[in-house]
């Protein structure tokens, strides 16, 4: 009882400091609520705007834009989806399009940088590597003249950038630890998580906001909340890091009957692990975010749980749109552009499965 106790006071105080983060306007995943509301339905919202601004008098012609994409990394499915999106959508503009791939260097991506206000971009779409590491990179492509639209991971605010445009990772967190309540209703959670890398944002706001929707979802339901979490492990964001990490964990805490992951790769390299362990139906499965389509498969087969929806295509296609909006002369923006938060279960996958999306 006292472990559970004090596992609970460590979720409460998450919850207490996700408020507090919540309003402070330089936090790059700011969860205000009334930014929330603003953004909760982007796609409407994108068009209304174009359709406003048509008479705003366009810089160069269309062919004559060049949008640059620097991407932390290409070695996942999620990243490389990214890539073609924008590239397609640049495509369907008639805007020239140069991306490049930082394979999950600082180093490589800052020359990559240099490399695209050299090539003289019009604007540079940029999935950061490092949140701090990366804002000199910011700086000269401003000093440069060339703006920067943040697309997907969070930078730091000392950065020099017009918008961020991601999903919501806290939001999504919630919705799908609220689903999960409601599965482990009345019962004891022992829960494992596998976290993408240490001090990553988003990996930080999507697992808090698991821990903050579950322990809402208990509080309304059940009156008193409680979970204990025995192990975390690290899987490095990939489907290898995911089924490594899955079989340490098992083997030092056999009896989790719970795992929580901060994206689908993960998750779907731990189910290995999860069946050569013999405890397919033993075990729980959530991620936080994602949407991958082999998650989404599975959940439509019973076994796997849920996802948050986090689309790589919605995220890219955002971005170029929000750039164009820029060379045409908008200025307002918000700092954080969050696209709808969603947690897809059994009951609305079919909704959004394609088996022939990129991711």
């Amino acid at each position: 009882m006292k472990k559970v106790k004090k596992v609970l006071a460590i979720v409460l105080t998450v919850v207490l400091m996700a408020g507090l983060f919540a309003g402070c306007g330089s936090s790059q995943e700011d969860t205000n609520a009334a930014e929330v509301k603003d953004t909760a339905n982007n796609a409407e919202d994108s068009k209304s705007a174009g359709a406003e601004n048509k008479s705003t008098a366009v810089k160069k012609d269309m062919k004559d834009i060049t949008i640059g994409l620097s991407m932390k990394t290409l070695s996942a499915p999620y990243f490389a989806a990214q890539m073609n999106a924008a590239k397609k959508k640049c495509e369907e503009l008639g805007v020239k399009f140069i991306g490049l791939d930082a394979q999950g260097q600082m180093s490589k991506q800052i020359a990559d940088v240099e490399d695209l206000i050299a090539r003289q971009v019009d604007i540079i779409l940029l999935n950061p590597t490092d949140p701090k590491g990366m804002v000199p990179a910011t700086k000269a492509a401003k000093k440069a003249g060339v703006p920067v639209i943040i697309i997907d991971s969070s930078i730091d605010p000392s950065a020099d950038f017009i918008t961020t445009v991601q999903s919501n990772n806290l939001e999504n967190g919630k919705l799908v630890g609220d689903w999960l309540g409601s599965q482990m209703k009345g019962k004891a959670i022992k829960m494992a998580v596998l976290s993408g890398e240490q001090g990553n944002p988003a990996g930080e706001n999507r697992r808090n906001g698991v821990f903050w929707g579950l322990t809402e979802y208990q509080l309304r339901e059940e009156g008193k909340a409680g979970f204990e979490i025995v192990a975390q492990g690290w899987g490095n964001w990939a489907n290898e890091g995911g089924l490594k990490a899955m079989e340490d964990i098992l083997v030092a805490h056999p009896d989790i009957n719970v795992l929580v992951t901060e994206n689908d790769s993960m998750a779907l390299g731990a189910i290995k692990a999860i069946e050569a362990a013999g405890k397919k139906n033993d075990i729980l499965i959530a991620a936080a975010a994602d949407g991958q389509k082999e998650a989404y498969a599975l959940i439509k087969e019973g076994e796997y749980g849920a996802t948050g929806m986090n689309d790589p295509a919605l995220v890219a296609t955002t971005g170029v749109e929000t750039a164009i909006k820029v060379l045409n002369g908008e200025t307002d923006f918000p700092k954080v552009y969050y696209t709808q938060p969603m947690c897809i279960t059994k009951e609305n996958v079919d909704k959004y499965y394609r088996a022939d999306a990129d991711f």
